[in-house]
């Protein structure tokens, strides 16, 4: 009996170790678990701050590529005006192989002045008056004027922005010297010195910068719907006029003779300025798209000041070879020119067809309104109202015709039948037109007045160079000419 009871508790001693083996691996399992379970969250939390991680670095890429993109902009931007103002030797070297051997140092000064003039006065007041504040909701300013800041507000480069505003300055101030040279070439050999520094200081302070407000600043004419992209009215058809202006008020050079104009005294010389011109005007119109981001826009442009150059050059030529049987090159240099003239309202909104359209027709124009121009007895000296004015006018009205409604956003008379943008087109012209015809005629009735537009006459007699700046650009070959006053 007590073996059995013995062998009755060992069992029941073995079973109570195996239940308490069993709800020992329960609780064991249990504390497992909720370990497990409790290790689950901070792994959610870690996918999480890997997902916000990847989150701030995507918007800090996306932040650097949009500053790179910006400093991008802006190098190209100031590149672009490094080449326009580099036109300013171009229209130099132009100039000076146009004219007559008389008259080069003087021409060449001019040009170089232009550029000194119109920085400062540019700088000083053009820029505030050409990019003024105007606002028609708040009341600041009005689509004739806006609010003018001199000195470029104050700008010193310490402040947010000051950057981008120096260097918009430099790309318009670039933009307003090429206005300034124009009516130099016209106005060539007879202009007072003095007075040249005057008009080329009012053209770069008020009628030049009154245009860009116009138009490029949001002005009435851009309220108008009018369109130009890189400046065939804006620049080169005020420049064209002015030059038309000062021409009829200077009259004839000296010894001149209608319908034999005086012959280039070196095509080499104005070669290498014409190319020069066509290389600038890389910048001038590839430039205009104030950004290196569009690539379509970049391309486009190129290829249409490219077509609309050679185009234009053979338009001229070909047609001055019907009329004279004699390819002259001052017709095909000029022709280039014209092309380029007429291009640069619509590089962006016409397609390349279009553009070499364009620069035919305009260098066909060119020839006619030189003819006209001789017929009316102004001596404009290189052509270049022709050139800037008549083909300024002529590319600018244009986009009203052939603009590419893809391009433009709006349709024009061959692309969508509309007349719409050809009325806003002709409104902008005249409108340009008469500012700059009417201030520039006061201008230099003024300057006549004062007797300080028209060379002494002595200088008609041995010439401008001799007599203003006692130089010759060829002196072994061409001694200077004593004045009776010596």
């Amino acid at each position: 009996m007590d073996k059995r009871k013995a062998g009755s508790g060992s069992k029941r001693k073995m079973i109570y170790r195996l239940v308490s083996i069993f709800l020992g691996l329960v609780i064991l399992y249990s504390f497992g678990f909720g370990t497990i379970a409790q290790d689950d969250p901070p792994a959610a939390d870690a996918d999480a701050e890997e997902t916000m991680a990847a989150e701030l670095t995507i918007a800090a890429v996306q932040e650097n590529v949009e500053a790179v993109q910006t400093n991008l902009d802006h190098v190209w931007i100031l590149l672009a005006g490094f080449l326009v103002f580099f036109m300013q030797a171009g229209f130099a070297m132009l100039e000076g192989g146009m004219i007559r051997e008389t008259g080069v140092v003087n021409s060449l000064a001019e040009n170089f002045m232009d550029a000194c003039v119109t920085g400062l006065v540019f700088f000083i007041v053009g820029y505030g008056i050409a990019f003024g504040a105007y606002d028609a909701e708040a009341g600041v300013g009005s689509s004739i004027l806006g609010e003018i800041q001199l000195f470029l507000g104050g700008a010193t480069g310490a402040g947010e922005g000051d950057g981008s505003l120096f260097v918009n300055f430099f790309f318009q101030f670039a933009f307003a010297g090429a206005a300034a040279t124009i009516a130099t070439g016209a106005m060539a050999e007879r202009t007072n010195f003095v007075g040249k520094l005057i008009y080329s200081a009012i053209l770069g302070a008020v009628i030049y910068p009154v245009v860009v407000f116009w138009t490029w600043g949001g002005g009435w004419v851009t309220e108008a719907g009018f369109m130009d992209f890189a400046g065939s009215t804006v620049v080169h058809m005020t420049g064209g006029i002015v030059a038309l202006m000062g021409a009829y008020m200077l009259g004839p050079r000296a010894g001149r003779v209608f319908g034999r104009p005086p012959a280039a005294s070196n095509l080499a010389i104005a070669s290498l300025g014409t190319f020069i011109l066509w290389v600038g005007w890389y910048g001038f119109n590839v430039g205009s798209t104030l950004g290196a981001g569009d690539v379509n826009q970049l391309g486009l442009v190129a290829v249409n000041t490219t077509l609309a150059a050679a185009a234009g050059a053979l338009g001229a030529m070909f047609h001055t070879y019907f009329v004279t049987k004699t390819w002259n090159v001052s017709f095909i240099l000029n022709g280039s020119l014209a092309g380029l003239v007429g291009i640069t309202a619509g590089c962006a909104f016409v397609t390349p067809i279009n553009a070499i359209v364009i620069g035919v027709l305009s260098g066909i124009v060119l020839v006619i309104s030189i003819g006209v121009i001789e017929s009316m007895k102004i001596d404009d000296a290189v052509g270049a109202f022709s050139v800037h004015g008549a083909c300024g006018a002529f590319g600018t009205l244009m986009i009203g015709i052939v603009g590419s409604q893809a391009l433009l956003g709006a349709p024009s008379l061959f692309d969508g039948g509309s007349l719409d943008l050809l009325g806003a087109q002709v409104v902008g012209v005249v409108g340009v037109a008469v500012w700059v015809g009417v201030t520039s005629y006061i201008m230099f009735a003024v300057l006549k007045a004062l007797d300080v537009l028209h060379v002494d006459p002595e200088a008609d007699r041995i010439g401008i160079d001799a007599y203003e700046h006692h130089a010759s650009v060829w002196p072994n070959v061409l001694p200077l000419r004593e004045s009776d006053d010596e």
